[in-house]
């Protein structure tokens, strides 16, 4: 499989852990990368953060407009109506990813996957999913998706994970209620989640990525 397009940033020229960041439906990998001066890792060693470009294709909801996305949206309907073959197809991609950092020297314990919206989505669907153990999933404004088939699918590797999840009260676009019920969920099933709710929209604040910072310093501490 050939590996997604991608922009890469280190934070020092030997990295000993990886952050592979998934952005949201129609933007790419440059959308976060202004968040890492931002970030204090202190602690964590030399980092290098990896942030992929979804595929193109075409989006439902959007009127069938071509733009990157990790799955289609087929409709408000977040959980009845799944693009669920998108999803794993898109699952297998950064698994492909996990597994480049891993040849390049970093153990899977030292790896982070985070996302953002339709990217958080993808972070908490193939973390879970992962055979190896993760050093942390960070979750921003997004929900789990095949929620009923993640009981069976997760991987015993990954039930003491941590998982950063963040959300803003006033999202029109993923409702804080669709993270809640997955937070709720994932905490039935046994999952540590550290749960933050901001009054912000679709976005990130400054307060949140204080929170991050704090959650990269514990899961990556050298």
């Amino acid at each position: 499989m050939n590996l997604l397009e991608r922009v890469e940033l280190q934070t020092g020229p030997n990295p000993g852990a990886s952050v592979i960041w998934l952005h949201g439906l129609g933007a790419d990998g440059n959308d976060f990368v202004p968040i890492v001066p931002e970030l204090d890792l202190t602690g964590c060693g030399d980092v290098r953060f990896v942030f992929p470009h979804a595929q193109t294709m075409p989006v439902t909801i959007n009127g069938g407009y071509v733009m990157r996305a990790w799955y289609d949206i087929l409709g408000m309907d977040l959980v009845r109506r799944e693009d669920e073959a998108g999803i794993r197809k898109s699952a297998a991609q950064i698994e492909a990813l996990i597994a480049h950092e891993v040849g390049r020297g970093i153990q899977t314990e030292r790896i982070v996957l985070a996302g953002f919206s339709q990217g958080c989505a993808m972070t908490l669907f193939t973390g879970l999913r992962h055979a190896a153990p993760l050093a942390g999933l960070v979750c921003l404004s997004g929900y789990l998706p095949v929620a009923d088939k993640t009981a069976a699918e997760r991987s015993p590797a990954n039930l003491r994970t941590p998982i950063f999840m963040a959300h803003g009260s006033q999202d029109p676009v993923v409702p804080q209620a669709r993270a809640e019920s997955s937070r709720e969920l994932l905490s039935a099933l046994g999952h540590e989640i550290e749960w933050y709710s901001y009054p912000m929209p679709h976005s990130v604040c400054g307060e949140e990525v204080e929170a991050i910072s704090g959650f990269l310093q514990r899961v990556l501490k050298s």
